[in-house]
């Protein structure tokens, strides 16, 4: 078995759900979050270290909701995400509120990250196939430096039902391997079952979608630093909202022929908080999941 770890993203600031941290709003039958269920799937396809990252201010009432119960079950470290980590030679603007984006986020792992790794976000649930496929990959791939993977879901089960979502829609070439990925907003169906984003590209029940799923290996940590330093570099003064975004990153690494990234495919339905609406759906759905034996009432019972 390889030494593969999961890096959970759960820093995010969740301003279309509104008050609380959605990372930590239970949905399980015995009070487990979605993060719970993404550990429990992923450490079941092969994966054995979990690394959380988090705002320091959420440390506390993260680590009474889920922390301390993982540190029982593998190992576990936390990083923190902040605006002010930046490299040398560059300030955060007084005035910006928010970290850099997701790519900023995985550069907090930096100091601890040697090995293979999936990146997921916390407020979403991805189901068991992707973890397989992902882990599956990585150990294939463990000593190449050029080829990432990231999981593919097909349109139709990425959909919230109380609002339109923001996609990632992928290009592939014959070979599944991602040629570039088209961001869509305010994304979902319409009456007569057909899509509409703002965008206006065409897209079927079918269509793969990134949900932020990546599966890389460590040199990719350097890749990175380097992506981050000509990012803050390029980015205007006064854009107190520039954010260094991993769709993007792993869009300019293929067009630059850097890197390939395959796209595995799974027929799982994803989920997540989008809005705070979608909590009685999710809790439902677990419900369902618990019922057809997909996972047990008390998910960490021995």
């Amino acid at each position: 078995m390889k030494d593969i770890a999961l890096v959970i993203m759960a820093a995010g600031i969740g301003s279309r759900y509104g008050a609380g941290i959605k990372q930590l709003q239970k949905v399980g039958p015995k009070g487990e979050i979605i993060i719970d269920y993404s550990i429990h799937d992923a450490l079941e396809a092969g994966f054995n270290r979990v690394i959380f990252i988090i705002r320091k201010d959420i440390e506390e009432e993260f680590k009474e909701v889920i922390g301390s119960r993982i540190e029982k079950i593998c190992p576990v470290e936390y990083v923190f995400q902040d605006k002010n980590d930046l490299p040398e030679g560059f300030t955060c603007p007084e005035d910006r509120t928010k970290p850099w984006g997701t790519g900023q986020a995985v550069l907090a792992c930096r100091h601890i990250l040697d090995v293979p790794f999936v990146v997921i976000n916390a407020d979403d649930y991805y189901g068991k196939e992707a973890f397989v496929k992902m882990y599956k990959f990585l150990e294939e791939h463990e000593n190449t430096t050029d080829q990432y993977c990231m999981a593919g879901y097909k349109l139709v089960n990425t959909l919230s039902e109380n609002g339109t979502v923001t996609r990632g829609v992928c290009e592939m070439d014959e070979d599944a391997n991602l040629m570039g990925i088209v961001e869509t907003h305010n994304t979902g169906r319409v009456a007569d079952g057909t899509y509409s984003c703002d965008e206006g590209i065409s897209l079927s029940d079918d269509s793969l979608v990134s949900m932020n799923m990546w599966g890389v290996t460590p040199e990719y940590i350097g890749i990175l630093e380097d992506k981050f330093e000509e990012f803050l570099q390029n980015i205007d003064a006064e854009d107190l909202k520039a954010e260094f975004l991993l769709p993007l990153i792993m869009d300019e690494l293929i067009k630059t022929g850097q890197s390939t990234i395959k796209v595995l495919s799974t027929p799982d339905r994803w989920f997540g908080v989008t809005y705070q609406e979608d909590k009685d759906s999710v809790v439902a759905a677990f419900k369902q999941l618990v019922a057809d034996g997909v996972y047990s009432e008390d998910l960490w019972a021995k």
